[in-house]
């Protein structure tokens, strides 16, 4: 009956199957519901509940984005508890369509995206970095994934030369690998990412070596979370610095490159629906967000 369970054992399922950063979300979410108001019961989660807490979390200054993440995970369980028939589906508190207006509706992130120019890509690119550096490697590292598609850095990290043939990219999103429907991604080499690989890279002694030197498949779930989350961080930080050192007023990280391909793709004319498939969505309002 208390959604403190109900997340404790969410999270441990997540934990075992090796969805360390999902179970970080969750486990968020359990403890900013807690200290919110402790031991609450499914039948205890109104939408005057909700509301509540909605208001406390934008007092202490929390983003509609985070209340969005821990409320989405709430509404998961909920979703759960009445697919295993633990709850009655008259408890359900969240607003399926917009009739239901006595329900509650989660907020939407205000993230604000801002994609590059071309001529601000182009002046990264050629940033004169010192060579060997970890700011040289971090923006070969950035220009890769503005390069394969926009691809994330966990997908950056678990590429293997198995996913090259010649210079054409094929890989799964690491997201969607638990999803019914995997998403496969192509995406071509060019010579600029191929001189990246060359330069960075691992040397090739079999298919399953990783492309880049960050990983080795020996490290646990944690472990492997952790070093991909240092990596992400060490791009950012650098890529910031390059970006001030341009004279670049935006605010840029990885996400930037993976905005900024699907924004150039846009501009040249592609549809929303080639967009999204070489993005790896699942839907199109994801790519339209």
């Amino acid at each position: 009956n208390y959604i403190k369970d109900a997340f404790d054992e969410r999270i441990s399922e997540l934990k075992s199957n090796g969805q360390i950063g999902t179970s970080v979300s969750y486990n968020c979410a359990k403890n900013s519901i807690e200290q919110f108001q402790a031991n609450l019961k499914f039948s205890d989660i109104t939408p005057t509940i909700l509301n509540k807490y909605e208001k406390e979390m934008l007092d202490k200054g929390c983003s509609r984005t985070t209340i969005s993440i821990y409320l989405r995970t709430l509404r998961s369980l909920f979703n759960n508890a009445i697919s295993n028939k633990d709850i009655l589906p008259s408890l359900y508190p969240f607003r399926k369509n917009d009739y239901e207006k006595d329900k509650y509706e989660i907020p939407e992130g205000s993230n604000i995206k801002k994609a590059l120019e071309l001529k601000e890509i182009e002046s990264i690119v050629k940033y004169n970095a010192v060579k060997g550096s970890v700011k040289e490697m971090s923006r070969d590292y950035w220009f890769f994934i503005y390069l394969t598609n926009g691809l994330n850095v966990k997908d950056l990290c678990l590429l293997k030369y198995k996913d090259i043939d010649g210079t054409t990219l094929k890989f799964i999103r690491a997201k969607t690998i638990r999803q019914k429907k995997e998403k496969v991604i192509y995406a071509t080499l060019r010579d600029e990412s191929l001189k990246i690989i060359e330069k960075w890279g691992n040397k090739k002694k079999t298919n399953e070596t990783y492309v880049f030197p960050i990983l080795n498949g020996k490290e646990t779930p944690e472990r492997q979370r952790q070093l991909i989350q240092q990596l992400t961080h060490t791009i950012n930080d650098n890529i910031k610095s390059i970006a001030g050192d341009l004279e670049i007023k935006k605010t840029i990280t990885t996400y930037s490159a993976r905005h900024s391909f699907a924004t150039v793709l846009k501009r040249s004319g592609a549809s929303m629906e080639v967009i999204s498939e070489m993005l790896g969505h699942s839907n199109l309002k994801t790519t339209r967000l």
